[in-house]
């Protein structure tokens, strides 16, 4: 994939580290700020050229070729960059690193850099199902071949995706040129913007009629990712944010990507709407509908995304109105991209990801939405390869789809293709593990205990905590043989227990006892480090509780209830932006909102103390006029509980 309108950029662009004197790094670094990153990458080929060996020319190269799915070309740069001795490097560079290498099938060397990934931040999503999947390449074999794939002859020169069925054809969004639209380049990969086509099929599945759609949904914005209700009458498609059918941009200069309604009435598409949950900060995109259309899925970087772009959903309800969206949650999402979602009639949900493991760019991987627990699959080649591999869809009657893919032998950047699917795909095979964990001294249920499974490989096969109940739930992997389970929790010694099982024989009624070892965190200690959770952060300015953060506040939370004797101060940071007197009050409202929730979660109130800190305790070296990256200023805007008592 090539070109902006349908994929999600989530790494932090970096300001390049350049005098004021140097016009040529400064151009160059302009066009990447601004998203212009076909012509930036020949702006920084040329400054390398010309003697610049800099870690952030590098790293921008990379980036600018792999958000333009030049794998290859990235694949040298990170290369580069992680040849330089000294650098400061953030860990995303190793995972795009290693998903570049696959785009190589150089996969050995893949695995080598995802092994450092995983050792650096051991609790990523994407490091962790990189664990539980160590023979990932096996399991995607033994799902491969199951399709016969085919390019069609609707595809140009130029890129062709996000197909969707429609009366008897398909709607599919383009970039070929038209001849009127010879000014639209979008400067992300100079190509034309995107528009919505039409083409017809025949009774021998031959596409004809291949037609522009309604100047009223083909405006000077990228469309593209359609759906439509079964009666053809009304559709959900993607575009740019825009005023009039012209782009609109955001603080940062950025068009974000919103989904839109149109209704058809005497034959016309009119009554285009946004539909309320988009946003000017964040985009929204893909629309799929499930199979009564009481559902709507999409994929989103909207606060409370895990990675770059998430998959949610909302109900729509009988009135039109649509519910709050819903994040589809870990089993699905991961800390990269996880986009264009498709639900079949029967509720499998297919989309592409690079967080998944894959065989390199975007791979299509499937679950059942019905099994909150089942697996997600990789489906394997000759769908899937070392390229991008996007929008897919599929009757599940007729077993004939489509999809789109920028691999080699193609048409244009991306293509179409139809397939049959020979085989359907296995969603059935699962093994239920579940049990208790309890104290063995008062026989008392643990809630948040930790449990692991490991095979007899000693190969994590998979997590769970237990609930209010010291419950734990999780799936096996299928296999037969011996397991070891290990239970652990804060304050008590570990626990191990082994079994058997039979392939998708369902393993029920563990029981796990653990030994309490101490009575509580000692004076000093900060409750978020002991406890070994997700440090507490702020979105930038503000002070706000976000939904990542409840998660690690709840776990303090168990943690105060548990040891009512314990006391905390909770203290509150921000990073060096702004003055210091802001950052001040802005610490303190941080530690008062922090305090506020324990409380009002029914800690009492002479248990939380809390002070705000400013910038006083950063925990780098971004201070005033220090360039540093989103990521190292989002690392000063915490809370930390700290034992007083």
């Amino acid at each position: 994939m090539k070109k902006a309108g349908y994929i999600f950029c989530g790494l932090a662009v970096v300001t390049m580290m350049a005098s004021a004197q140097d016009k040529k790094v400064q151009k160059a670094d302009t066009k990447f700020t601004n998203y212009a990153y076909a012509s930036a990458i020949q702006s920084y080929e040329q400054l390398v050229k010309d003697g610049y060996t800099e870690e952030e020319v590098y790293k921008n190269l990379g980036n600018a070729n792999y958000l333009n799915a030049n794998y290859e070309e990235a694949s040298s740069w990170y290369g580069k960059l992680f040849s330089l001795k000294g650098a400061d490097i953030d860990l995303e560079y190793m995972y795009r690193y290693a998903q570049t290498l696959k785009s190589l099938e150089n996969y050995k060397e893949s695995d080598t850099w995802m092994n450092k990934f995983k050792s650096a931040r051991e609790n990523d999503q994407r490091a962790l199902v990189f664990d539980e999947n160590r023979d990932y390449l096996e399991q995607i074999e033994e799902r491969s071949g199951r399709y016969e794939l085919k390019n069609i002859a609707l595809n140009s020169k130029v890129s062709d995706f996000a197909p969707s069925f429609y009366e008897d054809g398909l709607v599919f969004s383009t970039a070929r040129d038209s001849g009127l639209l010879s000014k639209n380049v979008h400067k992300w990969n100079n190509g034309s913007f995107l528009n919505l086509y039409k083409a017809a099929q025949d009774n021998q599945g031959n596409f004809t009629n291949v037609d522009k759609l309604s100047k009223k949904l083909n405006k000077k914005t990228h469309e593209s990712s359609t759906a439509f209700i079964k009666d053809g009458n009304t559709m959900y498609f993607t575009r740019n944010n825009s005023d009039d059918g012209k782009f609109e941009r955001d603080e940062d200069g950025v068009s974000r990507l919103k989904i839109y309604k149109a209704t058809k009435e005497n034959g016309e598409w009119n009554n285009i709407e946004e539909l309320p949950f988009n946003g000017d900060s964040y985009s929204v995109a893909h629309p799929t509908l499930n199979n009564d259309e009481s559902k709507l899925y999409f994929a989103s970087d909207m606060p409370g995304t895990k990675g770059e772009s998430d998959i949610y959903v909302v109900d729509i309800n009988k009135d039109g109105t649509f519910s709050t969206p819903k994040n589809l949650g870990d089993r699905i999402n991961t800390e990269s991209r996880e986009t264009f979602p498709f639900v079949t009639e029967s509720d499998k949900l297919y989309f592409s990801s690079d967080g998944h493991p894959g065989l390199g760019g975007l791979d299509v991987f499937a679950t059942d939405l019905k099994n909150e627990r089942g697996e997600v699959f990789n489906i394997g080649r000759p769908l899937n390869g070392e390229e991008d591999d996007f929008s897919y869809i599929f009757n599940e009657e007729t077993k004939k789809g489509f999809f789109a893919s920028n691999r080699k032998g193609g048409q244009g950047n991306d293509d179409i293709y139809s397939f049959i699917e020979m085989t359907p795909l296995d969603f059935t095979c699962h093994t239920a593990i579940t049990g208790i964990v309890k104290d063995q001294k008062t026989n008392a249920l643990l809630t948040d205990a930790s449990v692991t499974v490991y095979d007899k490989d000693n190969k994590v096969v998979s997590s769970s905590q237990t609930d209010a109940s010291g419950v734990f739930e999780m799936e096996g992997n299928c296999s037969e043989g011996a397991y070891k389970l290990v239970a652990t929790k804060a304050d008590y010694e570990e626990s191990t227990k082994t079994f058997n099982t039979e392939k998708s024989e369902d393993v029920t009624g563990i029981e796990v006892m653990l030994v309490q070892v101490d009575n509580g965190a000692p004076i000093g200690t900060d409750l978020a480090k002991y406890l070994n959770i997700e440090p507490i952060y702020f979105d930038f300015d503000k002070y706000f509780i976000r939904e990542d953060a409840k998660i690690s506040i709840n776990k303090v939370l168990a943690y105060l209830n548990e040891y009512p004797n314990v006391n905390v101060q909770v203290r509150s940071h921000t990073d060096s932006r702004a003055n210091d007197v802001y950052n001040m009050t802005l610490s303190a409202n941080r530690a008062k909102a922090t305090a506020d929730y324990l409380i009002e979660a029914g800690i009492p109130s002479n248990r939380i103390s809390y002070e705000g800190y400013g910038e006083t305790e950063l925990t780098n070296g971004c201070s005033d006029d220090v360039p540093c990256s989103k990521e190292n200023h989002q690392l000063n805007r915490r809370s930390e509980f700290i034992v007083v008592e």
